[in-house]
């Protein structure tokens, strides 16, 4: 068995693409081909489909709640006294990687996030705790998004799928 997760098929709402073209509408609401008319944009991101900057806040502090408390992951911050920059980083980058400002990027340049959590220690041990801990935060927040069940379910588990896959990407040292 492969440790790579399995390819899935697109959720309608993706990190600053656009969801299935739907045919143009004019101002007056009937469909167009030509350029000459004006089109309703029809692009969504995950960060509008969430309820925006919000979500990623509450996300991000449910999930240093966890790290606070955590004899794994607390340990890995050099400001541990002060996490707020940390949640305020974590929740700028994951609100522009899924569609929304770029404000991360403009702060802090190009995210790096290799190489920037290269001078922590991260195995297994430190990849599941931190993966716990984002999950579970997750599972908390997801609940009052503004989409349907279907639609949550599926953000939900490309969610997971980004942060399993991120937290192994970060991973530098053997057990």
């Amino acid at each position: 068995m492969s440790d790579t997760p399995e390819r899935r098929a697109p959720i309608p709402v993706t990190p600053a693409r656009q969801v299935p073209e739907m045919p143009a509408q004019t101002e007056t609401g009937t469909e167009t081909g030509t350029d000459t008319e004006t089109e309703t944009d029809q692009s969504v991101t995950v960060f509008m489909a969430v309820g925006g900057q919000p979500f990623f806040d509450d996300l991000v502090a449910g999930f240093y709640r966890r790290v606070a408390d955590d004899p794994v992951l607390l340990p890995l911050y050099p400001d541990a006294h002060d996490l707020g920059p940390a949640a305020d980083r974590l929740a700028k980058f994951l609100a522009q990687y899924w569609g929304g400002p770029t404000t991360y990027s403009e702060e802090r340049g190009h995210p790096r996030l290799r190489m920037r959590h290269v001078p922590f220690t991260i195995g297994p041990t430190e990849r599941d705790a931190w993966l716990a801990a984002m999950l579970s935060s997750l599972d908390e927040v997801m609940p009052g998004t503004p989409l349907d069940d279907e639609l949550r379910d599926a953000v939900q588990e490309r969610m997971a799928e980004y942060f399993t896959l991120s937290a192994q990407h970060l991973v530098n040292v053997d057990g």
